[in-house]
């Protein structure tokens, strides 16, 4: 009984670390006035903003490469100088590896799956490595209307939402893997990730006839991968930061609890 009840105590007294210690440390956003953060040896440098879905795809790949890196937030209302004369386009995510400079989340995403073969994020084969890379042009072409579906739940018309999900029920009754990229989640999975996380997807893919019964159940299974875990927020905060950002007022750095792994 003893032993029981001190593992009890324990249980209670270290929750909160358990339940946040899978989230990543989130560091300030920078904007102006700032200077750069100094570079850590042998840790890749990423640029980037916590509620940038963008960003998150490179996030998700890091983590499920277990690749080494530190992170830079910036402010991407208020950029700092330095920031611009490193990065002249202004956008997120961002690297500097070996001395240079490269953005656009799709083309870091395949850097890092060349630079850092284990766990490969895409397919050897080059056939199927191409049919995976259209599965993800397809989603860009949801993505943008997303940003506008996404919560505050304004009024939508969901009907063409729903035709071009069918698309991605139909690839993963083709697959007819748990993930779109297998077993296990890869490229196409990481790359749309970012932007079915602002979903309420019950809500958003509901229908009486079971029709998008895989892609609920996908996304049910990307809330268990642990790379989706460390950089998981939830659909209130999402919520929140949406409406503040579109009224123009976004506080990048008090909408999220402060934790680390």
């Amino acid at each position: 009984m003893n032993i029981r009840r001190s593992l009890s105590r324990f249980l209670v007294q270290n929750i909160k670390y358990y339940s946040t210690s899978m989230t990543e440390y989130t560091p300030p956003h920078l904007g102006k006035g700032s200077k750069d953060v100094p570079l850590q040896e042998g840790k890749l440098r990423l640029y980037s903003m916590r509620f940038c879905p963008y960003a998150q795809r490179i996030h998700l790949v890091l983590y499920a490469k277990d690749i080494p890196h530190d992170i830079v937030n910036i402010n991407l209302k208020d950029k700092p100088d330095w920031f611009l004369e490193k990065f002249p386009v202004g956008k997120v995510p961002a690297f500097h590896v070996d001395g240079e400079y490269i953005h656009e989340s799709l083309i870091l995403a395949d850097f890092l799956d060349e630079k850092y073969p284990q766990r490969p994020m895409l397919p050897k084969d080059p056939l199927r490595r191409a049919q995976d890379r259209l599965v993800i042009e397809e989603f860009v072409k949801v993505s943008h209307e997303l940003v506008y579906f996404a919560p505050p739940n304004e009024p939508v018309d969901i009907a063409p939402f729903h035709e071009k999900m069918d698309y991605f029920e139909n690839e993963l009754a083709k697959r007819g893997t748990k993930f779109f990229s297998g077993n296990e989640p890869g490229m196409i999975d990481y790359m749309i990730w970012p932007w079915i996380e602002r979903l309420d997807m019950e809500e958003a893919l509901k229908s009486d006839n079971g029709r998008f019964k895989r892609t609920l159940q996908w996304n049910k299974d990307m809330l268990e991968d642990i790379p989706v875990k460390k950089h998981y927020c939830d659909l209130e905060t999402h919520k929140k930061f949406i409406a503040q950002f579109k009224a123009g007022t976004a506080d990048y750095d008090n909408i999220l609890p402060k934790c680390r792994i």
